[in-house]
Order: C-alpha cells, then sequence, then structure tokens
C-alpha cells in the first residue's frame, strides 16, 4: 500500500502515478478511501501550450483530457489500496462518456470516482467531473494493471 496521507497535494498524487508534466491530470486529491472512493481536483492552467490549437480565439480543455483526468484520479484510488505488485494501470474502455459542461481555461474541475468492480488485474469506475456544481462530464470507465516489473 502507498504511503500517502489524505488530504494531500501534487507531491501525494505522484507517489501514487508514474505520470508527469505534461501529462499530469491531478493536481491534488480532496478525500480518498484507498480502492472504493476519490474526490481530486485538475486547476485548468490558461498558459497550457494545448490552447494554442483548440480552439484559438476560443480555448476549450479537451474532453478527451476530462476522461484522462478522471482515469488518473481512480488509479490514484486504485494505486493507494494496492501493494507493489501492480505498478501502472492503462485505461481499457470508456462507456456512457457525456459532456455536460464545457471546461474552459481558469477553471478548477473536481474529480470524482467510485470504483464499482476492482481485483488484482481489472476494475471498473463510475466517474464524474464537476465544474463548481455543474457535472461536467461522467462516464464508465475500465482499467488493467501492468505487474511491477522486478529490480
Amino acid at each position: 500500500m502507498a504511503n500517502v496521507d489524505f488530504p494531500c497535494a501534487c507531491e501525494g498524487v505522484m507517489q501514487l502515478l508514474p505520470h508527469r508534466d505534461p501529462f499530469l491530470w491531478v493536481d491534488r486529491i480532496v478525500a480518498c478511501e484507498p480502492g472504493e472512493h476519490i474526490v481530486a481536483e485538475l486547476d485548468i492552467r490558461p498558459d497550457l501550450p494545448l490552447f494554442q490549437g483548440h480552439f484559438p480565439g476560443h480555448p476549450v480543455f479537451p474532453g478527451v483530457l476530462v476522461m484522462e483526468a478522471l482515469a488518473q484520479a481512480a488509479c490514484c484510488c486504485l494505486m493507494a489500496a494496492q501493494d507493489k505488485t501492480v505498478s501502472l494501470g492503462y485505461l481499457a474502455g470508456i462507456d456512457k462518456a457525456r459532456f455536460r459542461e464545457t471546461v474552459l481555461p481558469g477553471d478548477t474541475i473536481t474529480l470524482e470516482a467510485t470504483i464499482v468492480q476492482a481485483n488484482s488485474k481489472f476494475c471498473k469506475a463510475e466517474v464524474r467531473a464537476y465544474k463548481g456544481e455543474k457535472l461536467a462530464a461522467e462516464a464508465v470507465q475500465r482499467y488493467f494493471f501492468a505487474p511491477a516489473e522486478e529490480d
């Protein structure tokens, strides 16, 4: 089990995930019941280079990255409950995805994941992203786990 106390800042997130800038999409964990439920946050920085092309003159944070942020939050929840036999979680599927609010530069989105099925190789989670009180996106995601490499 990872040695991270909740709530935690980005340093704690980086103990749970292998992702690093520019592809780390969880800034902090607000609350976590390892293996069960997580609430995390992502600040959408206006200086992200992706806004130069998505879309010029009308920057929008891509929905696919909202889904990635939700997957990273869910994997934080799972990795917090795992022993060192698992090193990576891979996104394996997204079902019932719905995008309801546009996420813009300067927004903070709250990432919530509830684990509904899990074993040592596979997981399924219900995920939701909120912009303030409004539901921005939701889906059911599936992940599979890679075993840790031996030294």
